[in-house]
């Protein structure tokens, strides 16, 4: 790129802190870090026209875990572990409200529900059977009740006749969100390049070299905040993982309302602006969705519609109005990876599924690296 002495001056010198990804995890490392260095310089390189990744294609719920979910982690995490992660789920969602606002992130407590098919007799009898131990492990947290089983009171077909219910779980409109976000961001003088690849970097005693597909640039420390596309950047055990997503177009006198959860959390629906937003599948073919290209597959979408067909929409007419895809980041534990690389390379990446529930606090976990 042909650059102006202008350009170089005012974007490309003297940076303090270059941050890799405009996310969640991003944008909130850069609001702590103007937070505790307040006279820094501080630069953005996204890949994207918008934020790439998960940040603004996720599904927008507010949520800690289905009670399933958290009988699986059980499994392979202690009890100190699962209270852990949900503890800074919770913790994480309480801050990005308290930082944006209810209002300008659409947040709304509808409450959260479990679906169980029909077929799945023994995950429906184990949250049954140990409803009451989850509930007691995460008193502490709720100070009441989390999971309940109430009747199916939506007309979905299919199903068990009881499904769970959590009150405590919300949704938000992910892109009010972003655009909150962004606009906070920016307006404390933090710069954000769009369309900026970053290829490589190298590292001396003091400083971080960094080659863009458009440029190249120095700064004195660098945050990799690019969750399921950190491989690139050499960051072990995280994985891409893709969401396809769809959304049908306006229903009329629709009264389904509320963040769902079906077959072990593999696929998950809420309503929208008189829609209803439906994704998942990625367990139909695991393979094939550790990928970071964006795109759509015919066995999933087809999947997709079929569970709105006969489940979710079964005696309503509907039009699918648009399909889309995320990257998640993801690998053998739940806990994120927030760490030094090396003496001026930090990295915040693998919210494994939960960006809007922890985005924020690794985003500030990871500012807080630097000491």
């Amino acid at each position: 790129m042909n650059l102006s002495y202008w350009e170089i001056k005012t974007w490309l010198t003297n940076i303090d802190f270059t941050i890799i990804g405009s996310g969640i995890v991003g944008l909130n490392c850069a609001l702590e870090l103007k937070k505790r260095y307040p006279k820094s310089k501080i630069l953005i390189l996204e890949k994207g026209i918008l934020p790439q990744g998960a940040s603004t294609k996720n599904a927008g719920f507010a949520c800690f875990g289905s009670l399933s979910e958290i009988i699986n982690d059980l499994s392979r995490h202690s009890e100190e572990e699962v209270m852990k992660l949900v503890k800074s789920r919770v913790d994480g969602l309480q801050m990005l409200r308290e930082n944006l606002g209810d209002a300008s992130i659409g947040y709304q407590n509808f409450g959260g529900y479990e679906l169980f098919l029909e077929s799945d007799e023994q995950l429906y009898e184990s949250c049954l059977n140990k409803r009451n131990e989850i509930n007691k492990l995460l008193h502490p947290i709720f100070n009441a009740e989390v999971f309940s089983f109430t009747k199916n009171k939506f007309g979905f077909e299919h199903i068990k006749i009881n499904y769970c219910y959590n009150p405590f779980e919300g949704q938000i409109d992910t892109g009010k969100m972003m655009n909150a976000l962004l606009n906070k961001v920016q307006s404390l003088g933090v710069k954000i390049l769009n369309n900026t690849m970053v290829e490589s970097f190298s590292e001396n005693s003091n400083s971080v070299t960094i080659k863009t597909s458009h440029f190249n640039l120095n700064t004195n420390k660098l945050f990799i905040a690019t969750n399921g596309f950190s491989r690139q950047f050499d960051v072990l055990d995280l994985k891409p993982a893709r969401a396809q997503v769809l959304i049908t177009k306006p229903i009329q006198d629709l009264q389904i309302k509320g963040t769902f959860h079906l077959d072990e959390g593999y696929y998950y629906f809420r309503n929208i602006d008189q829609r209803i937003l439906l994704g998942g599948g990625r367990n139909l073919d695991f393979k094939s969705e550790e990928t970071t290209e964006f795109k759509q597959t015919d066995l999933i979408q087809n999947k997709l519609e079929e569970i709105l067909k006969t489940i979710i929409l079964p005696h309503t007419n509907y039009e699918i109005d648009h399909r889309w895809s995320g990257i998640m980041g993801v690998g053998s534990q739940k806990k994120s990876i927030i760490k030094q690389l090396s003496n001026n390379v930090f990295c915040g990446v693998r919210l494994g599924g939960m960006g809007i529930a922890i985005g924020s606090s690794v985003g500030k976990d990871l500012a807080n690296l630097l000491d």
